[in-house]
């Protein structure tokens, strides 16, 4: 399988660099506008290169698109007439949906992957969704490249990936807060920055690989951890007092808006 990559950036790299570690049978090649991240991309990934979009997406069978949003114009312009029917074309942008891809290109099989970023060290997770178009063989292909870099999901229904955006895609944003807060409260209470930071995401990966392993549900896991009158039933308490899951609810709910919004164009 040959696949085409346009752009070159962290998460396109992240996915190169899975494919490449899980030993798939893949000739990758990437279109860049930048010089110094071609080089990089030759010398430390071992693959292709190109600044001609075109040139890269010829005799591709897997088109990329690790673009940002505002660029698929001026890429789509570029494309457009370029792609055969024969090619998927695979994006990763946040938000825009396969129906503006398709009207931007002429383009109807298509791919939409929404990955996170702990797809830079192999513990992603990644939505995705195809068209009918798309066949098994590709699915297949796409399946083990995002396996490559974490979990994968797919979805029959593309309005799944706008919600797994709010939450997956965006989520890591939440947990790393979470971690600052926890650290910075262990700090506030004399433990030197350094170990605060480490406790505090420990205990964030080991909780949810705990939760992952066992399989129970999260409150079965909580109440395991929560005495009655004990130091975690007072921290609960006030977490709940603060309105700590309608805040978390709210922020899912707001980045989904939010992502609706940025597919209207607004």
């Amino acid at each position: 399988m040959r696949i085409a990559f346009i752009g070159g950036g962290v998460m396109a790299q992240a996915i190169i660099s899975g494919v490449n570690d899980a030993g798939i049978d893949a000739s990758i090649i990437v279109g860049e506008p930048f010089e110094a991240r071609r080089e990089s991309l030759k010398n430390d990934l071992g693959v292709e290169a190109t600044d001609s979009n075109k040139e890269a997406v010829t005799g591709a069978d897997i088109v990329v698109l690790a673009i940002k949003p505002q660029q698929l114009d001026t890429v789509a312009e570029e494309l457009k007439g370029v792609l055969n029917s024969n090619q998927a074309v695979l994006s990763i942008m946040a938000g825009v949906k396969m129906h503006s891809i398709g009207l931007k290109l002429g383009h109807t099989k298509l791919i939409r992957v929404m990955p996170n970023t702990p797809a830079q060290i192999r513990q992603g997770i990644s939505a995705w969704h195809a068209s009918n178009d798309v066949d098994q063989a590709t699915l297949d292909f796409v399946a083990s490249m995002l396996k490559a870099i974490g979990d994968e999901l797919k979805f029959s229904d593309e309005k799944n990936i706008d919600i797994a955006t709010a939450l997956s895609g965006s989520g890591p944003g939440y947990v790393f807060v979470f971690i600052e807060a926890l650290a910075d409260a262990g700090v506030e209470l004399g433990l030197p920055v350094h170990v605060a930071r480490h406790l505090a995401s420990q205990t964030v990966l080991g909780s949810a690989a705990l939760q992952r392993e066992t399989g129970k549900h999260p409150a079965e896991l909580r109440n395991m951890v929560t005495s009655p009158g004990g130091t975690t039933a007072a921290g609960l308490a006030a977490l709940e007092n603060g309105g700590f899951r309608a805040t978390i609810a709210d922020a899912v709910r707001t980045a989904f808006e939010r992502g609706e919004e940025l597919a209207g164009g607004k």
